[in-house]
C-alpha cells in the first residue's frame, strides 16, 4: 500500500481500537526513518501523537530478505512482557491489530529521547549510558530464564531463524566459505539454546537515551532462546563503531566491557564463564555480518569494511575465551584502521 491507501488502513486501524474517534478526520502520517524492516508513522490525533508500526513481509535491503510479518505480534508480545518490568524503559503499547499487522506504542520525541546510535557516530560516548543498557537487558533476561510460560509464548524460532541466525551467520558463511564450519557450528548452538526471552534486535539504533534511563525499541526478533545473542549483538555495534570513529575508540571499547559486565550481574541462569564464552564467539561472527551478511551496516567505507572483515575473520579462526579478552584482540587487530593480511 502508498499513499492514500496508507492512510485510510492505519485510520481504519486506530477507529477500530479507540484511538481515534468516529467522525474524526483521517490523520496524517509523517514518515519515521533508522528501520529495515518496517514501515513507521508518527500519527498526530486530536489526543496527541501516537507511533503506528506494519511490519513488510520483504525487508528493505539490497539482498532479497523475506521474513513473516507475524513478527508484528511477536512485537507486541514482548511489549507487553518487558513493560511492567522496566517501566520507562520500554514504550507502552497503545493498540493491536494482528490481522491488518498494525500496532500504536506512544511516541517519544527525539528532542528527549535521543537516538544512542547517533551519539556514538558522534564520538559521544556515555559510558554510564552504556553499563545502563547491559543491566536492562540483564533485567529482562533473568525475569524470564526458566519460565515455562515466556518459553512457550516466544518459541519463536521460525522468525528468529528468517530474521538473524540466517542473514546473520548462514549468509555470511556463504561469503566465507573456509569458515562455513565455524560459523555453521554457530549458527547450531544459537538455534540450539533456549534459556530466556531474547530481544534480538539490541542495536545502538534502537535504543534511546531517556530521561529515566535507556529505552529498548523494535522487539520483532523477540524469542526464547540465547542471552548471549543480545550481548554480542550490541557489544558488536560498539566495537564496529571504534572502526568508524578512532578518536572514541578507547571510550568504546570501555562502554563494550561495561555493557557485559553489567549484563553478567543479572546472569543466574547458568555459569557465568559459559555465558561470557558464547558472547566472545559471537561477537566476531556478527562483525563479519556486518559485512558481508543480508544487513550490512551502511556507515562504513571500503577501508574501514576491510579492517573489519580482517579482525572478524581473524577472531573467529582463533576464538577468544572471553568478552574482555576479545575487546584487547579487537583493539590490536584494529589499531591505526590497517587492514591485515588475510
Amino acid at each position: 500500500m502508498t499513499g492514500p491507501d496508507v492512510r485510510r488502513a492505519v485510520a481504519g486501524f486506530l477507529r477500530r481500537t479507540g484511538l481515534l474517534a468516529p467522525g474524526e478526520a483521517d490523520p496524517e502520517l509523517t514518515p519515521l526513518t533508522g528501520g529495515v524492516s518496517s514501515d513507521l508513522w508518527r500519527v498526530d490525533l486530536p489526543s496527541g501523537p501516537v507511533c503506528v508500526k506494519s511490519a513488510l513481509p520483504q525487508l528493505k535491503v539490497a539482498r532479497e530478505w523475506h521474513a513473516p510479518t507475524s513478527r508484528n505480534r511477536v512485537e507486541c508480545d514482548w511489549l507487553r512482557f518487558a513493560q511492567p518490568l522496566a517501566p520507562g524503559q520500554i514504550p507502552r503499547l497503545l493498540a493491536h491489530d494482528e490481522r491488518a499487522c498494525l500496532f500504536a506504542m506512544e511516541y517519544l520525541p527525539p528532542g528527549r529521547y535521543p537516538v544512542w546510535k547517533t551519539l556514538l557516530l558522534a564520538g559521544q560516548v556515555d559510558v554510564a549510558a552504556a553499563r545502563e543498557v547491559g543491566d536492562l537487558v540483564g533485567k529482562l533476561h533473568a525475569a524470564s530464564a526458566a519460565d515455562p510460560a515466556a518459553a512457550a509464548l516466544f518459541a519463536t524460532d521460525e522468525n528468529f531463524d528468517a530474521l538473524r541466525i540466517t542473514p546473520y551467520l548462514r549468509v555470511t558463511a556463504q561469503a566465507h566459505p573456509d569458515l562455513w564450519p565455524r560459523l555453521a557450528g554457530l549458527a547450531a548452538r544459537t538455534a540450539g539454546t533456549h534459556l530466556a526471552v531474547v530481544h534480538g534486535d539490541v542495536s545502538p539504533k534502537n535504543i534511546l537515551l531517556g530521561p529515566d534511563g535507556p529505552v529498548l525499541l523494535d522487539a520483532e526478533c523477540a524469542w526464547y532462546g540465547d542471552p548471549a545473542f543480545d550481548v554480542a549483538f550490541c557489544v558488536n555495534h560498539l566495537l564496529i563503531k571504534s572502526v568508524k570513529v578512532p578518536a572514541a575508540a578507547a571510550a568504546l571499547y570501555e562502554a563494550a566491557g561495561a555493557l557485559a559486565a553489567a549484563h553478567a550481574r543479572h546472569a543466574r541462569w547458568e555459569p557465568a564463564d559459559r555465558l561470557d564464552g558464547r558472547i566472545a564467539a559471537l561477537i566476531p561472527a556478527l562483525a563479519l555480518a556486518r559485512v558481508d551478511g543480508s544487513s550490512p551496516v551502511e556507515y562504513l567505507g571500503e577501508g574501514e569494511r576491510a579492517t573489519v572483515r580482517s579482525a572478524g575473520r581473524a577472531l573467529l579462526s582463533e576464538p577468544a575465551a572471553s568478552v574482555s579478552e576479545l575487546v584487547d584482540q579487537w583493539a590490536v587487530l584494529t589499531a591505526d584502521g590497517k587492514e591485515l593480511p588475510r
